[in-house]
């Protein structure tokens, strides 16, 4: 007799433990998001949520989406100072060769 309620209740403390690990193992991606104060954190919690409902096929999407921002750098996505001067570089250079070019077609047209 001892024994069956100590397995139920070894049984609802699992079932209890399961329930509350899965929703915080859901918060992951808002608990980053928040952390690196990601502009859309609101969003992601809330999409933390609706991945509860299916069956958590878009959380690693969730997971990926909250470590894109970092504040210090944003996105990722913009170039360094130094990139952007080589880049300027290269455009200047470029843009002095087709200056250098129209300037020989408007001679030769004019000839």
């Amino acid at each position: 007799m001892f024994l069956d309620y100590f397995a139920l209740g070894v049984l609802i403390f699992v079932a209890i433990t399961i329930f509350y690990g899965i929703i915080a193992i859901h918060d992951i991606p808002y608990e980053i998001a928040k952390h690196r104060n990601h502009p859309q954190q609101d969003a992601i919690h809330v999409a933390g949520w609706v991945s509860l409902l299916t069956l958590h096929v878009i959380w690693p999407f969730l997971w990926i989406w909250a470590t894109l921002y970092r504040e210090d750098r944003g996105w990722g996505f913009q170039a360094t100072d130094a990139t952007k001067s080589d880049a300027l570089g290269q455009l200047k250079a470029e843009l002095a060769g087709v200056n250098q070019r129209l300037a020989a077609l408007e001679h030769q047209a004019k000839d």
